[in-house]
């Protein structure tokens, strides 16, 4: 019979928040680039997790890491320790930080070569992310079609339709959504162009069709009877985007000010509660469920993995591939070709 697998000891806790000079550094180096304070609080996290490991002791003190400490033999005891306690994402982002760290130690010559290639990390998973399949999508619409009966306090049908809109029909992630003002939606011939502030400060132009263009005024004409104040001096009377001050937030909470992300979260989960698809979302998945159910439609429709990748706002095309094969059209072509308009069309005839 075999013995059952030891729990492996708890990570040494780190006893202060000291760090050696060159770290400090390393951080300057990178605060050049201008990263988020998340990306900033992960450097030291993962610093922590690995200096306390290579200086060792129950409360080991990061400060006392010296740079000879830094070899292949003792990162890769230390990456196996850290990673006995922490799941495979963790373990990833971790190496990559020390990666980083190591590669501006070497090319500042502290470091005589950097070790993180030879030290092994947790294969990223291929499976493609879960998307809506296509009855829950039309039930979703329904149901921001629907009258809702009495409205709850935090109702906002017209809002909350023109939220996930965007991000069904054009893809947004969470931050996306929530960073939109008022003049990064630019009216052309044919629909229009939504400015997106990306990830890693990466923006990026998505065309989009006239039935997100048309959910989205809907929503800001409900917003100019609840706010009139916040409308512009003298805006067209036709109401639309053209009544809105250009750095107004595209999307507000009751109070009128900039949707938060909880906010966000909440009313999404609402609706796929509403339209009793809750179910077939991939866990924790809320507003990214329906960036992938966007992407998917995409692959589905043959659109060029180079076009999603644009679209999707991806740095890496390995990325993008795990929604499309291949094919060959232009970037507005291939927003125009999802599906899922034709659904929205649906829904706001019946």
């Amino acid at each position: 019979m075999n013995a059952s697998r030891p729990t492996p000891p708890p990570a040494p806790a780190v006893s202060a928040t000291r760090r050696p000079a060159w770290f400090g550094e390393f951080l300057a180096d990178r605060g050049t680039r201008k990263p988020s304070p998340h990306t900033l609080t992960a450097y030291r996290h993962d610093f922590d997790g690995i200096a306390g490991a290579l200086v060792g002791g129950d409360e080991p003190d990061v400060a006392d890491l010296r740079l000879s400490d830094i070899t292949t033999e003792s990162m890769r005891t230390a990456f196996a320790q850290y990673a006995e306690t922490r799941e495979a994402a963790s373990v990833r982002r971790c190496w990559s930080t020390w990666n980083t760290l190591c590669e501006f130690l070497f090319t500042a010559e502290l470091l005589a070569f950097n070790p993180m290639p030879r030290v092994g990390r947790p294969a990223r998973g291929k499976s493609l992310p879960k998307a809506l399949p296509a009855g829950s999508v039309g039930a979703l619409l329904a149901v921001l079609e629907a009258d809702p009966g009495p409205p709850g306090r935090s109702d906002w049908i017209e809002r909350d339709r023109a939220l996930i809109l965007t991000s069904l029909l054009a893809g947004l992630r969470s931050e996306e959504l929530l960073r939109a003002n008022i003049s990064d939606v630019r009216l052309t011939d044919d629909g229009a162009v939504m400015h997106v502030h990306g990830k890693g400060r990466k923006d990026r132009r998505i065309p989009i069709e006239s039935g997100l263009v048309e959910a989205m005024e809907r929503y800001l004409d409900t917003r100019a009877a609840k706010f009139p104040r916040t409308t512009r001096r003298g805006s067209s009377p036709t109401g639309g985007l053209a009544a809105w001050p250009p750095a107004a937030p595209l999307f507000v909470g009751l109070d009128g000010q900039r949707l938060t992300r909880g906010a966000l979260q909440y009313r999404v989960l609402r609706a796929f509660k509403r339209a009793g698809i809750d179910g077939d979302r991939a866990k924790g998945a809320l507003v990214h469920g329906l960036r992938h159910t966007f992407a998917t439609e995409l692959a589905e429709a043959k659109v060029s993995v180079y076009a999603l990748m644009n679209l999707l706002g991806h740095e890496s095309i390995s990325t993008s591939q795990l929604y499309v094969e291949a094919a060959g059209r232009e970037t507005r072509a291939a927003a125009a070709t999802n599906p899922l308009y034709e659904l929205v069309k649906q829904a706001t005839r019946e």
